[in-house]
């Protein structure tokens, strides 16, 4: 048996993963977390075959807790199922740690093919991001200035072209105001842009933010 931790704060799609693994006979969820911090700690507490975790969850996430679990498990497997579309974040998943990147929107049959394929030592990504992934390796000076950030920034970019607050992300991300600020200016001043309006504009023209139309 496959022994599989998921990770989502939204119990409805906990409990829709939960009957995909079950329809498989040998896919198991083991247990469940929905938080980052939560993660770590069943990480730490058990033996996991597969962790198959969500991008946005409170408290540490993302990028980061992939991180932190290499660092704690470094040969636990990690999927990705995020309702970020490629380009947002599978590179820089992969660059972090994890052994695969799906959309929420893809089909059952497809999660199961990604976790057989990941739990046996291999990789799983769309051809899009197959595709994004070379472009990152033969990126230069023409590369999109929205690649140039750091992790951490391109986490508060996100937020901040969400619609955030600086209060909202030091609350969200456990970092204290002046720390986001901080970031905020580095990211504005890599991009070359002005303001949260330009942000904004710079993410719709790049689809890395969904607009109504």
């Amino acid at each position: 048996m496959i022994n599989i931790l998921i990770a989502d704060d939204h119990a409805i799609v906990r409990d829709g993963l939960k009957q995909i693994l079950a329809s498989t006979g040998d896919l198991v969820a083991g247990g469940e977390a929905r938080t980052g911090n939560e993660v770590l700690q069943l990480v730490r507490e058990a033996k996991w075959d597969l962790l198959l975790m969500d991008m946005s969850m409170p408290g540490r996430s993302g990028i980061e807790l992939i991180k932190l679990v290499k660092a704690e498990q470094p040969g636990l497997p990690i999927l990705v199922l995020s309702m970020h579309q490629e380009h947002e974040y599978a590179v820089r998943t992969m660059r972090a740690g994890a052994a695969g990147y799906l959309n929420k929107d893809s089909a059952s049959e497809l999660l199961v093919t990604a976790i057989r394929k990941v739990v046996a030592g291999g990789v799983f990504v769309s051809d899009n991001a197959v595709e994004l992934l070379a472009r990152e390796t033969m990126r230069g000076s023409d590369a999109p200035p929205h690649t140039l950030l750091s992790d951490r920034e391109f986490q508060i970019f996100n937020l901040i072209v969400q619609g955030n607050s600086v209060t909202e992300i030091a609350a969200q991300l456990s970092l204290s105001v002046k720390t986001v600020s901080t970031h905020k200016t580095r990211l504005l001043e890599k991009m070359k842009l002005a303001n949260q309006a330009d942000l904004v504009r710079y993410a719709v023209a790049h689809k890395l933010l969904d607009v109504p139309g």
